[in-house]
C-alpha cells in the first residue's frame, strides 16, 4: 500500500493531531500544577486558570475534528489541510495567551486593548479565525461532496 492510499495524501492532520494532543496532555498537566498553586507554573500562567482549561480543551477537541476528517479518507487539497493543522494550533493558542498574557483577555482585571501587543494579538486572532474557518469549511464542503460520487 502507497503513502498516498494509506492516509489519502492528509498525512500531515495525523501528525498536526498527535501533535495538538500532546500540547492538551501538557496543558493537563499544567492545571494539575496550577490547581496544587505551583509557584512556577502560577508565574507561567499569571492569567486565569480557566483559560488554561479552556486550551486543553480547545487542543483535544481541534484534534478531535482532524482525526474524524482524517478517517474519512477524502482527499483534500494541500492548502486545505494545513490550513486545519495549522488553524486547529492557532485557534487553541488563543486561549493560552490569554493565560500567558493576562492583559490580553477581555475577561480579565489587567485588560489592555491599547498598544502594539493588542494590535498584533488581534491579526493573530483574525488571522486564526479566518485560517481555521477555510480548513474546516472547505474540508466539510469536500467530505460532503465525496458522499455523493458514484463509487461511494
Amino acid at each position: 500500500m502507497t503513502q498516498n492510499s494509506k492516509h489519502a495524501g492528509n498525512v500531515v492532520m495525523l501528525r498536526g493531531a498527535c501533535l495538538w494532543i500532546i500540547m492538551a496532555l501538557l496543558l493537563a498537566w499544567s492545571l494539575v500544577g496550577l490547581y496544587n498553586h505551583l509557584d512556577i507554573l502560577k508565574a507561567i500562567f499569571p492569567g486565569s486558570p480557566k483559560r488554561v482549561l479552556q486550551a486543553h480543551l480547545d487542543f483535544l477537541i481541534m484534534s478531535a475534528l482532524i482525526l474524524g476528517f482524517y478517517a474519512a479518507k477524502v482527499f483534500l487539497p494541500w492548502h486545505v489541510r494545513w490550513a486545519m493543522v495549522m488553524g486547529a494550533f492557532t485557534n487553541s493558542s488563543l486561549f493560552l495567551m490569554y493565560a500567558l498574557f493576562p492583559t490580553l483577555d477581555p475577561l480579565h482585571d489587567t485588560f489592555n486593548p491599547i498598544g502594539l501587543g493588542p494590535d498584533i494579538f488581534n491579526i493573530y486572532l483574525y488571522t486564526s479565525l479566518l485560517m481555521t474557518s477555510y480548513g474546516f469549511g472547505k474540508a466539510s464542503v469536500l467530505v460532503f461532496k465525496s458522499t455523493f460520487e458514484k463509487n461511494n
